[in-house]
């Protein structure tokens, strides 16, 4: 549970306000269809968080993909982590509840860029991922 609730806000939206740099980060990110079903919040939040996704996912450096509820079981269902590609090398951060772990071992983060190819293979096109947001936002209407 977080202890801090406005300053993790305040982190998250600091994190948000990189997309807005002159040389914004590429940014993919793969979500389960459920994230965006599971009314949390109530239906005023929930619609303006799913419009705020849409807005974010029709930047040129971002892609944002949905993995249909129509998917059996797929390796994104084991947990969430990020992977950084930086100029130092390739990382992965593992989350867990309270924190988490960087990666840094080569075989290990080669090993999350195989599972984040396979999650891949499991999501929808981009495209039919917008689609899939803007219908989520109407049913929070």
């Amino acid at each position: 549970m977080v202890e801090d609730v406005e300053a993790t806000v305040q982190d998250r939206m600091k994190r948000r306000d990189a997309l807005a740099r002159k040389s914004p980060p590429l940014v993919w990110i793969i979500l389960d269809e459920n994230v965006l079903l599971r009314p949390i919040g109530g239906p005023e939040v929930m619609r303006e968080q799913l419009a705020l996704l849409h807005e974010v996912a029709l930047m040129r450096t971002v892609t944002v993909q949905i993995v249909p509820q129509s998917s059996d079981y797929y390796l994104g269902l084991e947990g969430s982590f990020n992977g950084l590609t930086m100029e130092a090398g390739d990382l992965a951060f593992v989350e867990a509840p309270g924190g988490g772990r960087i990666v840094q071992s080569a075989p290990e983060v080669r090993d999350f860029g195989i599972r984040w190819a396979r999650i891949c293979a499991s999501a929808l096109p981009w495209e039919a991922s917008r689609d899939l947001m803007a219908q989520a936002m109407e049913r929070f209407a």
